[in-house]
């Protein structure tokens, strides 16, 4: 079974009354944990983005700009600086969902 099967079966048992403090506590377990580690990848990411910022002087924000309009080339550290600056952002987004739910 599929994970998102598996979800979409825990919410219809939701929708069907109540169920037991075991499945609620883990429930918040499992996004306590999720914020958790998203907010440690963030902060290992943060500082790998600060080295490339200062050996280029340049926010990765407006590093990012550049990159995405052609002006910083194609050289192995700018491309992984960009998937840096990616991968910052997507967990970002998944901290935002997290913290609209109040588990962080």
């Amino acid at each position: 079974m599929l994970i998102q099967e598996q979800l979409q079966t825990l919410a219809q048992l939701y929708q069907h009354g109540p169920v037991s403090d075991v499945t609620s506590r883990t429930l918040t377990k499992l996004l306590q944990y999720e914020a958790a580690l998203c907010q440690q990848q963030l902060q290992q990411l943060y500082q790998d983005l600060v080295m490339f910022e200062q050996q280029y002087h340049l926010t990765s924000t407006e590093f990012y700009q550049r990159y995405q309009i052609g002006q910083m080339g194609d050289e192995m550290d700018f491309i992984e600086w960009a998937s840096l600056v990616q991968m910052v952002n997507n967990l970002q987004r998944r901290g935002q969902i997290l913290a609209q739910l109040k588990v962080l």
